[in-house]
């Protein structure tokens, strides 16, 4: 739909933030996401600078029939961040996190990112589980469930959430929490970007002073025994620990690379760690007593924006022997240049001992995930990569149990996008229904609605 110039400017007027057209400077640095991948180019970008810039988009763009598209750290591999021909409402400049350092509380606005969090509550010893790439914004990996390097010890960053204030579909601003609008709290916790807005996030914090951690990385001809290895004692650690081992190929060379984060004493964690540090003949060990925001800078390096990147992602209940044979064969025989990785990432812990179907995160059994990565920067490359990251997974598929953290799914079918939702699915069209039933929200992992009808019928 055409959007007449007037409409434009009374709208502009109407905001404390900035309103982009592609005319404008700065238009094309906007609309950049972390996945170079996504090209698209939005009518109208809306840089919020308050909520009420917020509750104006949604109208505005209701009113015109323009699709919405939300942005919030805009790390998405899927770019749902940035739309074609509709409007991205932008929360980036909304980055404001305020700490109760009594309550062991922070409440953070829409558009914080990680890296934000973790500077404001370190500031008194404080954290909760986050993304382990500082750019990543707190919004979309809070939304789809929220693994991170505190998830065994604390849960999910979901399950930290306390409540969320929330611009729906038809434009309101309402609190949802285990108090109001519970339902809409429980969609929220894992469901994606499927039923508004969320303008600001309020955590539960807890104490987490200096770590364990660091990377250890061994030869690719150490990795069969040293997965085994991996397998029963990361099933069997304590919850301070979370370790994510990865088949990675560099600049440097292959291996392969764990990654831990011990956030206990650290006496106790040297105990829990001396196994792994003296297994066969490392090539790198890094591993110290480090602040927290060490641990959570360790792949900022890896993940700096404008590559071009292919994921895909399973659960895993039980990394059998046949399972690590299958992918270390495949990464040896088919190991491209750098970088390419087969990330192995430790769940259980504090994850598994919430129910199913307490939050809409349903996949709280599995004990680890596959996350198959290819990133690039030629556009050249591109159908190269996307295809050897097509053949790992279809190599690692066998072993994984249906499922896909929503955070991960790139442009895979509808099939997937259930999958991801897994048992919850059913109850989220009903969330869906009653808050977003003419689909507002639908560039995301999308739940459509059981029917697709204009939100002023549905009001009416």
């Amino acid at each position: 739909m055409t959007v007449n110039g007037n409409s434009i400017r009374q709208f502009r007027d109407s905001l404390r933030g900035q309103l982009l057209v592609p005319e404008n400077e700065g238009y094309d640095e906007a609309r950049q996401v972390f996945n170079a991948m996504i090209d698209r180019r939005p009518a109208l970008i809306v840089r919020c600078a308050h909520v009420t810039d917020v509750i104006a988009a949604v109208n505005f763009a209701r009113e015109t029939e323009l699709p919405i598209a939300v942005r919030g750290g805009g790390h998405s591999v899927l770019g749902s961040a940035v739309c074609d021909e509709g409007l991205v409402i932008d929360l980036s400049g909304m980055t404001n996190v305020s700490v109760d350092p009594d309550k062991r509380t922070a409440r953070a606005a829409g558009g914080t990112t990680w890296g934000d969090f973790d500077r404001a509550t370190q500031a008194y010893g404080l954290a909760t589980t986050g993304g382990i790439v500082p750019s990543t914004g707190i919004g979309g990996l809070t939304l789809g469930g929220g693994i991170g390097r505190l998830n065994r010890k604390y849960g999910l960053a979901c399950d930290n959430l306390l409540s969320a204030e929330v611009v729906t579909a038809d434009g309101t601003l309402v609190t949802a929490s285990v108090d109001e609008h519970e339902d809409l709290f429980w969609g929220l916790r894992g469901g994606g970007g499927n039923l508004g807005v969320v303008t600001s996030f309020e955590y539960r914090l807890h104490p987490v002073g200096p770590v364990l951690g660091g990377e250890i990385i061994f030869p690719l001809d150490q990795a069969r025994t040293a997965l085994r290895f991996y397998r029963d004692w990361s099933t069997d650690a304590p919850d301070e620990l979370r370790a994510d081992a990865t088949l990675v190929s560099t600049p440097d060379g292959p291996g392969l690379a764990f990654e831990v984060c011990y956030c206990g004493e650290i006496d106790a964690g040297e105990k829990v760690l001396r196994p792994l540090r003296q297994l066969g003949s490392p090539m790198l060990d890094t591993i110290d007593s480090v602040p927290y925001a060490t641990v959570q800078n360790l792949l900022t390096e890896v993940f700096q924006p404008g590559m071009r990147h292919y994921w895909k992602s399973g659960f895993v209940r039980e990394f059998s022997d046949d399972a690590i044979n299958a992918i270390v064969d495949f990464f040896v025989a088919d190991m491209p240049a750098p970088f390419a990785a087969i990330a192995i990432e430790h769940l259980g812990g504090a994850v598994s001992r919430v129910e199913t179907h307490d939050t809409a995160f349903a996949y709280r059994q599995a004990k680890h995930s596959i996350l198959v990565l290819r990133m690039w920067d030629d556009p050249a490359d591109s159908e190269t990569n996307i295809a050897w990251g097509r053949r790992c997974y279809a190599r690692a598929e066998p072993f994984l149990e249906g499922g896909a953290y929503v955070n991960y799914l790139g442009d895979e079918g509808e099939t997937r996008v259930r999958a991801a939702y897994g048992a919850n699915y059913e109850r989220l069209v009903a969330l869906k229904n009653k808050y977003d039933p003419a689909n507002v929200f639908r560039f995301n992992q999308n739940i459509k609605p059981t029917s697709d009808m204009p939100l002023s019928a549905h009001q009416t």
